[in-house]
């Protein structure tokens, strides 16, 4: 017991445990009486004294206190008022150039300032804080000649690469801590002249899938060098394992996907968990057709790019809507193909589907902007519908659309389910050999689905006005006496329609080997797809792919009968997580530690698609670049940009940048910025 109002009062300890028992059987036992100590009774005085011996302690304990924390203070170092100002104006520049990369607002004024003789945008947002109040800022820049920039292009470097390393550090700090990631590469770019590879991460966070954008990788040499580049990157640079890597996806085109599949093919040579597979925010077809080395296949990608360009501008789209109501008057096909062609048709599954059959009202749209008529488009605009309008109205174009339509049915759904709910995926995985056996059939029969495919590619051409003929750089090729031995249909058999059912069919078995299915197959953790298979599930096959990764192999086994007991005796109330996300906010599961590693680990594969709400960091990248000219792009700003979200502490990059740049002078800004200003000086 414990006395509440005794002065003698007594703790339990954190691990007693409480215990019902009997505190007035020994008042009826005589003999445990005469042996029980007496209690002193205590008086009004004694208690007095108690708690003045008591008040004296907490005193003494008190000041004790106080003196440590004196003394503690003073080996603090001490902050002259110099570092203070200094410190004070280091965060009032970081604030203004973190604020910048947030709003987007590029270091330099757009050219036609430039040649009004307007300030910088830095210059402005400088002098603006100052009028604003800043003391700091003014102290520092009062005796600075009014032409002259504050700050030089060096410390304006220096201040974001350490604003970026920053912000960076704070992602890979949970990446770090995950352990398992995912590589992911976006479209090329072009900075200053040089090719940059964007780099994006994927790994899971406090249970939560995340794809983050870490920096630009530079793209020369082979893809040899560029294996070294991109593990120097990760490991010497990041600080990240590559043997932890769990997953890798490229998106790229033309020439750009024969090398990064190379990239691929040494990195899984070297790591043969990094498995190489389809990224989640590309349709599968989409990828599928950049894939194909060939000519005319990569200029009707690069012209399906441009479509989606053209009709993104102002009012072409209704150009395309009255061009599909007047060839297509009252019905319901029209209405069916106006919300097919709905923004963004040309990165969906059935793209070239869509593609044939609006081939004629589409082009009709082109030749109607083409005209302009009512004065409603720009010279570029017109320029850029005119070389599209040509693409469409070649034969050979109209050939490769109608095969590559008819090959990619077969993977159509395939490739929905990839990018569907995770029971999509698994199932998806189970019916890769179905998909492989369709195009092994076509290719089997290759004479006769190429003869029913070449008449839709001659009916869809007179329909356009366009005659059969053999593309002129062929025919540019050969002997003029033996151009008139050579048969269309029998040309566009071998040079295109065996090649690209070829092609699909070696792209979708290396996307899709052994170990890639083993891993897809894995998804029946999942306790919603356990409940689907009526929890006949046999994980144990295909667990071999991660059991290096596991932290208790040896229990696999059983932790995953217990898992599937444990779903399929639960409550009736119990519902079954459907997704590896839902699952993954289980307490329950955090007792089955190999499950939940397994989960983790599949989670970043990038086959499988992000929430919505974590699928920005493309967006994010492909907004600041069609948001700013080319000349404006800063790839310190498109960092601060893309990951707005990440918390950052302005101290410490103050206290990073005072021990990068310890022998700073405060005022060589000022002195660099004049003689900047100077004439003659670049």
């Amino acid at each position: 017991m414990v006395y509440k109002t005794s002065p003698y009062r007594t703790v339990l300890k954190d691990t007693a445990i409480p215990t019902i028992f009997d505190l007035t059987s020994h008042l009826k036992n005589p003999n445990t009486m005469r042996h029980r100590k007496r209690i002193k009774e205590l008086t009004e005085e004694d208690l007095q004294k108690i708690k003045e011996r008591r008040l004296v302690t907490s005193i003494d304990q008190l000041v004790k206190k106080e003196a440590i924390v004196e003394e503690s203070t003073i080996d603090e170092p001490q902050v002259s008022v110099e570092e203070k100002e200094y410190r004070d104006y280091l965060r009032s520049l970081f604030e203004i150039m973190l604020m910048m990369g947030k709003q987007n607002v590029p270091l330099k004024s757009d050219p036609v300032s430039q040649c009004d003789h307007t300030v910088s945008n830095l210059q402005s947002l400088l002098e603006m804080r100052m009028i604003a109040g800043d003391k700091v800022l003014r102290k520092r820049f009062q005796a600075t000649a009014v032409n002259s920039e504050y700050l030089s292009s060096t410390h304006q470097n220096q201040l974001l690469d350490v604003c970026e390393n920053t912000v960076r550090e704070e992602i890979l700090m949970e990446i770090r801590e995950s352990r398992f990631f995912s590589l992911v590469t976006g479209e090329l770019v072009d900075f200053a002249g040089e090719s940059q590879l964007p780099v994006f991460l994927r790994f899971v966070s406090q249970n939560v899938l995340r794809e983050e954008f870490l920096d630009f990788l530079l793209f020369e040499g082979d893809e040899f060098a560029l294996v070294e580049r991109l593990e120097a990157q990760l490991t010497q640079r990041w600080g990240l394992s590559m043997e932890d890597c769990r997953g890798q996806a490229h998106k790229a085109t033309g020439s750009l996907s024969t090398k990064m599949k190379a990239v691929a093919v040494l990195l899984m040579e070297k790591y043969p968990l990094m498995l190489h597979m389809p990224c989640s925010s590309t349709a599968l077809n989409i990828h599928l057709g950049h894939s194909l080395p060939f000519p005319n296949v990569q200029n009707l990608m690069e012209t399906l790019r441009r479509i989606k360009a053209l009709f993104e501008v102002p009012f072409t789209q209704d150009e395309l809507c009255k061009a599909i109501s007047v060839y297509y008057p009252k019905s319901e096909k029209a209405e069916t193909l106006i919300q097919n062609c709905s923004p963004g048709w040309t990165e969906q599954h059935n793209v070239f589907d869509v593609l044939l059959e609006a081939l004629p009202p589409l082009v009709l749209s082109i030749d109607t902007i083409v005209d302009n008529k009512d004065d409603k488009f720009t010279a570029q605009v017109i320029a850029d519908a005119y070389a599209v309008s040509e693409t469409l109205a070649d034969f050979e174009t109209i050939v490769t659309i109608v095969i590559l339509k008819n090959v990619l049915t077969f993977t159509r759904a395939f490739g929905r389910n990839l990018q569907g709910e995770t029971l999509d995926v698994f199932n998806a995985a189970n019916s890769l050999t179905a998909v492989l056996h369709s195009l092994n059939e076509v290719n089997d029969n290759l004479d006769v689905y190429h003869e029913f495919w070449y008449e839709e590619a001659l009916n869809t051409a007179g329909l356009l006005g366009v005659q059969e003929n053999l593309p002129r750089l062929f025919i540019r090729k050969q002997r003029t006496s033996e151009i008139g031995d050579i048969q269309a249909e029998a040309y566009y058999k071998e040079y295109v329609t065996m090649p690209v059912i070829c092609g699909i069919m070696q792209e979708v078995e290396d996307m899709f080997s052994e170990n890639n299915l083993k891993a897809l197959k894995c998804l029946s953790l999942v306790p919603g797809i356990m409940g689907h298979l009526k929890f006949n599930t046999t994980e144990e096959n295909y667990a071999d792919v991660y059991r290096s990764d596991l932290p208790s192999s040896d229990t696999l086994t059983a932790e995953l009968h217990c898992w599937r007991i444990k779903w399929k005796h639960r409550g009736k109330e119990v519902p079954l997580p459907n997704t590896i996300h839902e699952t993954l906010q289980l307490q329950d599961v955090n007792f089955f530690p190999n499950v939940n590693t397994y989960l983790k680990v599949l989670s970043t594969l990038p086959v499988l698609k992000l929430a919505e709400n974590n699928n920005i960091a493309m967006k994010r990248l492909q907004a600041y670049f069609d948001s700013l000219p080319t000349s404006q792009w800063n790839k310190s700003l498109a960092m601060l940009n893309i990951n707005t979200h990440v918390k950052y502490d302005l101290d410490v990059m103050v206290d990073k940048y005072c021990r990068l740049y310890p022998e700073e002078d405060p005022g060589a800004d000022l002195e660099g910025a004049e003689e900047e200003a100077q004439p003659g000086k670049t």
